[in-house]
């Protein structure tokens, strides 16, 4: 994985095999990061990478000078690597925690401007972490929250879609806060 602009700029990052991920693709990540660009001011930006697993998000988040990053995943090895790498690039605003994704969305007091997760396509409790982000008040009033996931999975009947876009095999459902949700 490469990181596309920002401080870091065209730095790759080798992953270890054994870990149990599935990186957000090049092209994908470049128009999700294209899409963002326009509607964020990054040196403000609190971010939150649910099933962070690489830290690929994180990587571009903090390269890009978001404020603070919290990357968020439940295997060890992960959690590790993240940690290491951010220290190597000196991302000093990225924070990695191992704890399960909806756990996290739960219990935390932060807000954020821009949420992303990249659960494993087969889990089932993507309903369940977009009725958490949006119900326990951790996306600021002017955030997104943008759920990677097969693009055979449709939530568009989600009180608080907002679009989605397609990249390959993936899509991304962007969700945020309306006043009639």
């Amino acid at each position: 994985m490469r990181i596309i602009t920002g401080s870091r700029r065209g730095k790759f990052i080798a992953a270890p095999d054994h870990l149990p991920v599935r990186p957000t693709t090049d092209r994908a990540k470049e128009a999700l990061f294209s899409r963002l660009a326009s509607y964020f001011n990054w040196p403000s930006m609190q971010a939150l990478d649910l099933f962070a697993g690489t830290g690929n998000i994180s990587y571009e988040l903090c390269s890009r000078g978001a404020a603070h990053v919290d990357a968020v995943d439940n295997h060890a090895g992960c959690i590790k690597f993240i940690a290491r790498t951010a220290v190597e690039l000196d991302f000093t605003t990225l924070s990695a925690h191992r704890m399960d994704a909806l756990a996290f969305v739960n219990g935390t007091s932060s807000k954020y401007q821009f949420i992303f997760a990249d659960p494993p396509y087969d889990w089932d409790g993507h309903e369940a972490l977009i009725e958490s982000v949006m119900h326990f008040g951790i996306l600021e009033d002017d955030g997104w929250f943008v759920l990677e996931h097969r693009a055979d999975r449709s939530f568009t009947s989600t009180p608080w879609f907002y679009d989605e876009r397609k990249y390959g095999s993936v899509k991304f459902s962007t969700f945020v806060i309306q006043e009639d949700a």
